[in-house]
């Protein structure tokens, strides 16, 4: 009787109490991971599986994998080093995500500046490739600065990422297996988390340009440090070569973790445009879902919550779409990965 109780606690807990009205996208949300923060919930291309990043049990992220109704989990990482950013092949075979498996020590350690309450570490993670169990772990990248933020592309046959090897953020491709890696961008500042788009041409991703002395400044010492605080992040898109870049998104609000919809047409991201704080003369750290079209046209807003949602990715038949929040009030200061049935 106590197992029948807690499971339908948990079944009325991770449906519709966790949906705002307003959200009339999303339909049948769903929780499906409860332990520890998680992130980063990726479809795999036959929209069966998820590919993920969490820290239940561990002092630092690894990769999990699970069925789109959250069982079956199981870590796919090694159990030693930080892990981040995985991603499907599409032959649904083999997996990648970057790791610090290579350093000594359970995790990485790194100083971060006092007084900021949100700082992201860069570590000096490499890409890795493996089977899907995790088996046959192979190193792609070496280099002692950050690899991370991989995407394999829609023909298995590319891998964009983001990289600090030159000294500043930029986005790099190469194949497959590692080799003939290329530099798609090279403006001063940051540049990340970029995505193919669906059919394999276009790539969208989020950047800032300092401009300002005392922006100026902030980004080297950014760079010299190894972190990343708050910026305001514009979405840009480019083809898959690196030409005819173009800005989708300015304004001055952190509009990140950008995904395409499977028409090809339209992209999914988050960002703090709506949580403008006048007392303070800036953006909050309320975080919500929106779509626009690629030609930065016909933007809607998706979820409607006081507290962070992001990482969105739908379905790879536009379905359902995945993310990250903290909406549950049963963990408020933690991330959980939600599914919903997508309604348009």
């Amino acid at each position: 009787m106590k197992r029948f109780v807690f499971m339908l606690l948990l079944s009325v807990l991770s449906v519709s109490p966790v949906i705002s009205e307003e959200e009339r996208y999303l339909a049948n949300i769903k929780q499906l991971t409860y332990e520890g923060d998680n992130g980063e919930a990726y479809f795999s291309f036959d929209g069966k599986k998820l590919i993920y990043q969490s820290d239940r049990g561990y002092r630092c992220d690894k990769i999990w994998i699970m069925n789109i109704d959250g069982t079956e989990k199981r870590m796919v990482s090694p159990s030693r080093g930080a892990h981040t950013c995985a991603f499907f092949f599409p032959d649904g075979k083999r997996i990648l995500f970057s790791s610090t498996v290579h350093m000594e020590g359970e995790c990485p350690e790194q100083e971060l500046p006092k007084g900021r309450r949100y700082v992201w570490p860069l570590y000096p993670y490499d890409i890795y490739v493996a089977n899907i169990d995790g088996s046959g772990l192979k190193r792609l990248t070496e280099n002692p600065e950050y690899d991370a933020e991989a995407i394999v592309s829609p023909d298995g046959k590319e891998i964009v990422f983001t990289s600090k090897r030159n000294g500043d953020m930029d986005i790099y491709i190469m194949n497959a297996d590692g080799t003939n890696v290329r530099r798609l961008t090279d403006r001063f500042g940051y540049d990340g988390g970029a995505w193919f788009s669906p059919d394999g041409e276009k790539i969208v991703w989020r950047a800032w340009y300092p401009e300002t002395e005392e922006e100026i400044n902030l980004w080297k010492d950014c760079m010299k440090n190894n972190y990343i605080v708050p910026l305001p992040l514009d979405l840009w898109v480019m083809d898959r070569d690196g030409s005819n870049k173009r800005r989708l998104l300015h304004n001055g609000a952190t509009n990140w973790a950008p995904s395409w919809h499977p028409d090809g047409k339209r992209i999914i991201f988050s960002s703090n445009m709506d949580d403008w704080r006048e007392e303070l003369k800036q953006y909050g750290p309320n975080f919500e879902l929106y779509i626009i079209n690629i030609d930065g046209t016909g933007l809607k807003r998706i979820t409607y919550n006081n507290v962070f949602d992001s990482f969105p990715m739908f379905s790879p038949d536009g379905k359902r779409l995945v993310f990250a929040s903290n909406r549950n009030p049963q963990k408020p200061r933690q991330t959980d990965i939600f599914i919903a049935d997508w309604m348009e």
